[in-house]
């Protein structure tokens, strides 16, 4: 029983993120679903459009699905976005000054933690052999008081 109870609370929760909306065709339905795909939730930030329940996604949808209705491209409709949002409503945002970061930062925060990770071996390598060394000559010196 509660199993079933459990069932039916997330299947509600599910279809909340479905907006029965009036397409003209099938391909038009599939276009809506791929380019809300390609947007980002600007409340969620790690879910796009098409599958968020954020009630601003909501928005958006019938916001992009309105601009379908005018007989926007995908790109106009991106575009008209980005210059409302900025390049985050974009999951794949274009590489330009302003997104370098985004796209070269963790290559960067890589290079540099293996930067650190390959001096600390090598400077614990040099102490290492200068803390031999001096175990070494005290052991020859002690050996020389006998």
């Amino acid at each position: 029983m509660l199993v079933a109870m459990f069932l039916v609370i997330a299947t509600a929760a599910h279809a909340q993120a479905i907006d029965p909306l009036p397409f003209k065709d099938h391909a038009q339905e599939v276009r809506f679903q791929n380019l809300t795909r390609q947007l980002r939730c600007l409340v969620c930030q790690n879910e796009n459009l098409a599958d968020s329940n954020a009630d601003l996604a909501r928005d958006l949808r019938h916001e992009v699905f309105g601009l379908m209705q005018q007989g926007k491209s995908d790109d106009e409709i991106k575009q008209y976005l980005v210059d409302r949002y900025s390049d985050f409503v974009l999951y794949d945002p274009p590489v330009k000054p302003a997104t370098w970061l985004l796209w070269f930062g963790p290559g960067l925060f890589l290079l540099m933690g293996a930067a650190v990770v390959l001096v600390t071996v090598r400077r614990r390598g040099r102490a290492a052999r200068i803390d031999s060394r001096l175990v070494d000559n005290a052991t020859i010196e002690q050996g020389d008081d006998w």
